[in-house]
């Protein structure tokens, strides 16, 4: 008797890249809600504390990212 058990795979690259560009399209949004584009450089000025949001909110998003890579997907 043959026992079928479901494949896992690691979530890999591909789940980690996509949630990196979620991450991107947020930090996106959350820049022009603010009025910047981003990606754009102030060339020495101040950053607004908004923009610092936004940076802060991307890191800790593409941080969690990396947690995707190990987890099982079936």
């Amino acid at each position: 008797m043959t026992t079928a058990l479901p494949l896992l795979t690691e979530g890999g690259i591909i789940s980690y890249g996509i949630c990196q560009t979620g991450c991107n399209a947020v930090a996106v949004a959350c820049y022009a809600a603010a009025g910047f584009t981003f990606g754009v450089p102030t060339w020495g000025a101040t950053i607004p504390a908004v923009l610092a949001s936004c940076n802060s909110a991307l890191g800790i998003c593409m941080g969690v990212c990396a947690l995707v890579i190990p987890l099982p997907a079936p």
